[in-house]
């Protein structure tokens, strides 16, 4: 009894808490035609103090989804655009002499902010791209012999182009891992599109004023880790995870030759932690199955490894996760 109280407690707290998201909501409206999903899959990774990998081709408004969040939240925010010749010191800081001390002195680099955006991150090379690794894990930076911690929120948004792959740097599976989200990001609609042109043709886009602050996002955060999670649904995310380990056991025989390797422990900690700020987002202090199918594709779809035989077949992360879902009993 006591725990639906607090359910029911948490339920209306959430429901005062409902003009953060209105506001943001309506501040990305402004910009943003259409592109529901990938408007609440940045504030799930907002919400839940994670990083987000969007994957689309050029001009679907990734790039200024991410700049418009960011404007919303009265937050530093830098964009890092990755190329070829980008330098691991580009992005975190290095030491530079200081003629004046006559001693060597930190200069910080752009990630240290609230908001990054690593555009086109495939295009920079590896030692480049690791140089977020620590960053985006441990929120922390190492320059010389000095460590310095990041600010909170602490969020990287990344996007990169699947279309063009010469000349790119495939991130690896250690790097992907450590973004909670990865969205792929479809075309808009006829009606959108001509929406688009007509908000376009007008001028300057609208001007975007802050509308909450780092603190209010910071409180927001502590009230999505109350979300209830019942063991039932915890029993779930752990049934579709290893699901993708053992598949056999799960009456999946067929994706045993398919699965390379399956998702990681980091899948179950992410599909539950996003499952409550799916939940947060339609107004509930609770979990249900349907949370987490919401959440399962763009959590799941970068920690499975395929086969050489399902690329030759043309089969995808995603018909994997389906697969998994639609097998795994639903509590």
């Amino acid at each position: 009894m006591s725990e639906t109280v607090n359910i029911r407690e948490l339920n209306d707290l959430i429901a005062s808490k409902s003009d953060f998201l209105n506001v943001i909501r309506s501040g990305m409206n402004q910009r943003i035609v259409g592109q529901k999903h990938l408007v609440d899959s940045l504030l799930i990774a907002l919400l839940c103090n994670g990083h987000v990998l969007l994957e689309g081709v050029p001009g679907l408004a990734k790039t200024l989804a991410i700049k418009t969040l960011s404007q919303l939240v009265d937050a530093k925010y830098n964009r890092i655009q990755f190329t070829p010749d980008l330098l691991p010191a580009d992005v975190i800081g290095t030491m530079i002499y200081s003629v004046k001390k006559e001693a060597f002195e930190v200069k910080k680099g752009p990630v240290f902010a609230n908001f990054i955006l690593a555009d086109e991150i495939n295009r920079a090379p590896a030692k480049v791209q690791s140089a977020l690794l620590e960053a985006m894990q441990e929120r922390q930076v190492t320059i010389g012999d000095e460590t310095f911690q990041l600010d909170r929120p602490f969020l990287v948004m990344a996007t990169q182009n699947p279309i063009e792959q010469e000349g790119t740097y495939p991130l690896p599976e250690a790097q992907t891992d450590r973004f909670l989200l990865k969205v792929i990001i479809g075309y808009p609609t006829l009606e959108e599109e001509k929406q688009i042109i007509r908000q376009n043709i007008r001028g300057a886009l609208p001007p975007v004023q802050p509308v909450v602050d780092s603190r209010e996002v910071l409180e927001i955060q502590k009230l999505v880790q109350q979300i209830y999670i019942d063991e039932k649904i915890e029993n779930y995310i752990v049934d579709i995870v290893f699901a993708t380990r053992d598949p056999r056991k799960y009456r999946l025989s067929d994706l045993q030759d398919i699965i390379s390797y399956g998702a990681s422990p980091r899948a179950s900690i992410s599909l539950a932690v996003a499952s409550r700020a799916y939940a947060f987002l339609r107004g509930r202090g609770y979990v249900i199955p349907e949370d987490v199918r919401a959440v399962c594709h763009d959590v799941m779809r970068h920690r499975i490894g395929l086969t050489y035989e399902a690329e030759a077949n043309n089969i995808t992360a995603d018909e994997v996760v389906t697969r998994v879902i639609d097998t795994v009993p639903v509590p």
